[in-house]
This record gives C-alpha cells, sequence and structure tokens, in this order.
C-alpha cells in the first residue's frame, strides 16, 4: 500500500481512467444547477443526472470526476465519529450504456492492488455482493479474490423511487484486530456492525433494472442501456493510505487543525470540537465561495447553522470572540490545487463569517445561559416545549443547538411542546395583519411623522438610532 497526499489520490485517480478513455469531468458548484430538487450536490453522480435519465447524451460515455459534495442531514453526528462529514469528496467514475461489470471490477482491481496506482494488498480487502449477484462473485473469483473474503448480503442493492437500479458491490480495507476490541472479525461485514476496522473505501452500483412502483424486485425488467455508476470518498481513502486514526488526521484537516491549535492554544488530542470546526468551515468556505449566502431559509439556513455550530464549539475551547473566519486562508491553501476559486474568494468569505460570528456569539451568551440555568434548576430531565420557544423567539437560539446542550446534559426536549408554540405564533401573527388594531389604525399617526428612516441592514447587524416619537393608544 502506497502512502499517498490527498492530491496524489485525486491525480491516480483521473489519470487511471483518462487512460481507460474516459473524459475528465470538473467538480460541479456545490449549488445545483437546474435541479431544483437538490438543495446541495450531495453525490458524484448528483451532476450527472441528465445522462442517467436519459435528458442529455453525453459526449463520451465514459465519465470520471472529483466531485465536491455537501451533506448535512447528519450535522448531529459530525465530529463525534471518525468518519462523519458534512463536505466531502467524491471519486466516481462513470459508464452511461457502454462498459459494464467485467470492465468495471478488472479496473477497480487494477487501481486498488498494482504498485503503480494505490498498491493495496488483496489479502487486506473484503467485497460484499448483492445475495443473488453471482456475476459479481464469479468476476471477483477469477480476479483473485478468495471465497471467504465475498461476502453476499440481501441489503447490496441500490434503489431510489422509480427508475433505474441495481445490485451493488463495495470493497473495504481491513486494519486489523487493533481495531477490533471485541474480536468479532467478519461478523461486523456479515451484521453490518458499525465499526473502525473494516473501511468501506469504495462502492460500485451496477445499474441494470428499471424500478417501477408496485413491481416487486424479482419482477423489474432490465434496462435497454446498462450503466455503471461508483464512488470512493477521498476523506476515507486518504485516512486508510495515510495510515491515521481518523479522517480528521490526514493532510485534509490538519492544517486546519493546527491553525486551530495556534489559535487557541490548545493541543488537539483528538478533542470533539476541533473535528466539528474543521469540518464545519470546509462546508461553508467552500459553499460562499460557490455563490451560497447565510439566510434563515434553505441552504442560507443550513450554513448558519454550521456555523453557529461552529462557534459554540469554539467556546469549549476557550474562544470568546470571532475565530472561524481566520481559518478560511487555511482551508484555500490546502486545497488550492484542485480548487483555487475558493483562494479568489477569501477576503468576501471571511467578512460573511465574521459577520455571522459576531452576531451569534451576543446570541450564544445570553441564550446558552439562560438554558443552562434552566437545566440547573429543572426537577426533570426535559426541557419544556414552552422555554425551548422562549429561547428561539427570544433569544434567537436554534432549537437545533437547545437539542444539543440538553443532550450533553442529560435532557430531553419536548419537540412537540415547541412545534406546538411556533404554530401558534404563526397563526396568532396571521390573525394581527387583520386585526383593528394593526396597520390601518397606525396609518394616520404614520402619515404625521415626517422624519426619514433609512434601512442599514443588509451592510449592518447592529447601529445607534435616535428616537424622535413614541406612539402612544394607537
Amino acid at each position: 500500500m502506497r502512502k499517498l497526499s490527498s492530491n496524489e489520490i485525486r491525480q491516480i485517480w483521473l489519470d487511471f481512467f483518462h487512460s481507460k478513455g474516459h473524459k475528465v469531468i470538473d467538480s460541479a458548484p456545490l449549488i445545483p444547477i437546474n435541479d431544483p430538487t437538490l438543495l446541495w450536490i450531495n453525490a458524484g453522480v448528483a451532476p450527472l443526472k441528465k445522462y442517467f435519465d436519459g435528458t442529455e447524451i453525453p459526449e463520451n460515455r465514459r465519465m470520471v470526476n472529483v466531485q465536491k459534495s455537501i451533506r448535512t442531514n447528519d450535522i448531529d453526528n459530525v465530529g463525534k465519529t471518525a468518519r462523519h462529514h458534512t463536505f466531502f469528496e467524491m471519486l466516481g467514475n462513470f459508464s452511461i450504456g457502454d462498459y459494464f461489470r467485467d470492465e468495471a471490477l478488472e479496473w477497480a482491481m487494477e487501481i486498488l492492488t498494482s504498485p503503480k496506482y494505490f498498491g493495496f494488498d488483496l489479502d487486506k480487502l473484503y467485497f460484499t455482493i448483492h445475495i443473488d449477484d453471482d456475476e459479481s462473485k464469479k468476476k471477483w473469483m477469477e480476479l483473485g479474490v478468495a471465497e471467504d473474503r465475498i461476502i453476499p448480503l440481501e441489503d447490496n442493492f441500490w434503489e431510489i423511487g422509480e427508475g433505474p437500479c441495481g445490485p451493488n458491490t463495495e470493497i473495504f480495507y481491513d486494519r486489523g484486530p487493533k481495531y477490533d476490541p471485541d474480536n468479532l472479525g467478519i461478523k461486523l461485514l456479515k451484521e453490518d456492525i458499525d465499526n473502525d476496522r473494516y473501511i468501506e473505501i469504495w462502492n460500485i452500483v451496477f445499474s441494470q433494472y428499471n424500478a417501477e412502483s408496485g413491481v416487486p424486485r424479482s419482477q423489474y425488467k432490465e434496462l435497454p442501456s446498462k450503466n455503471i455508476d461508483t464512488g470512493m470518498g477521498l476523506e476515507r481513502m486518504a485516512c486508510v493510505l495515510q495510515e491515521v486514526e481518523t479522517n480528521y488526521e490526514t493532510d485534509l484537516f490538519m492544517p486546519i487543525i493546527k491553525k486551530l491549535e495556534e489559535l487557541t492554544n490548545v493541543e488537539y488530542n483528538g478533542q470533539m470540537p476541533f473535528k466539528v470546526i474543521a469540518d464545519h468551515i470546509r462546508s461553508v468556505s467552500f459553499a460562499i465561495s460557490d455563490g451560497a449566502v447565510l439566510s434563515n431559509e434553505g441552504r442560507g439556513y443550513v450554513l448558519r447553522r454550521l456555523v453557529r455550530r461552529a462557534v459554540r464549539f469554539g467556546k469549549k475551547l476557550g474562544m470568546n470572540e470571532a475565530f472561524m473566519y481566520k481559518l478560511v486562508e487555511v482551508v484555500a491553501k490546502t486545497m488550492y490545487d484542485f480548487y483555487p476559486e475558493v483562494s479568489k474568494n477569501v477576503s468576501n468569505i471571511e467578512k460573511l463569517i465574521k459577520q455571522e460570528e459576531d452576531k451569534f456569539l451576543q446570541t450564544l451568551e445570553l441564550g446558552e445561559k439562560k438554558l443552562l440555568d434552566y437545566i440547573k434548576s429543572s426537577k426533570d430531565k426535559v426541557i419544556s416545549g414552552k422555554e425551548a420557544f422562549l429561547l428561539y423567539d427570544t433569544f434567537g437560539f436554534p432549537i437545533e443547538l437547545t437539542i444539543e446542550v440538553a443532550s450533553e446534559n442529560g435532557f430531553s426536549v419536548d419537540l412537540d411542546g415547541f412545534n406546538q408554540e411556533l404554530l401558534r405564533q404563526k397563526e396568532t401573527s396571521r390573525a394581527s395583519r387583520s386585526d383593528e388594531y394593526g396597520m390601518n389604525t397606525q396609518n394616520e399617526a404614520m402619515l404625521k411623522f415626517k422624519e426619514a428612516s433609512i434601512f442599514v441592514g443588509y451592510d449592518e447587524y447592529k447601529t445607534k438610532s435616535k428616537v424622535v416619537g413614541i406612539f402612544k393608544d394607537c
């Protein structure tokens, strides 16, 4: 196995498949183009959907890419596990009605085990297949894989709703007994037990059937044009090839962590706050570089949530002032060879992140103090819906943070009660708009008002103002 940098892994991947007749596709922006079904580009295949569904015919039916991606459906696990990330890169090779299973597996074996490429020892690799996929089993064995290292599983079938689907084969690297404290061995794979011993490094999907609503899988019809869709996580691959404990010790994260140690005067030592901040600054930096903005809805809300979560973990490292924006330049330098666009936008990214940090630090101090006081005085282990809503409505404290702080202190949150309070507020707001004491009554007084008012909210989060009049009983 070769010890390779993340840049070398990317380049080997692209060069190898280019030599096999694939067109190298540049990474698409994180904000999907003409695809309202996605909030973010979340996989290597996402920008290529138009080719897989037949909407467009590609210039070359063989394609390879390294695609930047964001997934935020599991934010709370980031930092807790070795391999959860919001921003990550997927290495993919794709065939649209061209080559199929035989070539896909032959090339997989070549790039994985040849000393010219990744140089894995075949005895360290395990392969899962769909339980009925005899063809993949036969092919892997032809390529030298021992039968006891091929594991048939019912769940090895890729299917999302109607449309193209098919069995898949996953390739795992065995890091050895050191990462198997209960000595369960291959049982970890056979029973799909979460573990740090067998690391999935590649997933190859044989898109050969058409899923139809109401039709059992055994009766799916074969596609006239069969496709190959694969995905290899760069962060996992770097972790394995660089022989480090977790993804966070790879060269993708350590420059950020080193800078954070410098800013905080705290040693990393695998601490969760470092992992959370290092992950989130990558997501936010790349998203803003690709045109996203922080806001209260959609992808803007996701970014705001990431910044605020990172700020809260920064406080655990003693950071009581804006610091996250100082990591942007490190992200830009670390990723420059493949993503120079981030370096071109550093000053704007820093400005937007710092504004959000400053704003949230004020909110956080008040809201967290209020929440911790409640926890200390509470006789049960539940944050009431009313209390959670008060924090949200009065202090601007996000419900996600309330849940996280509560969990850290052994509490739960009454989310049903919170949602009821939120709904009640919306209904009250709607009613007030038509109430006789609303704008209709105020209009006469407002018309007599001569002082001009200038809105500065787009540029500033706080400002000084002078009270020039007060409405009373109107």
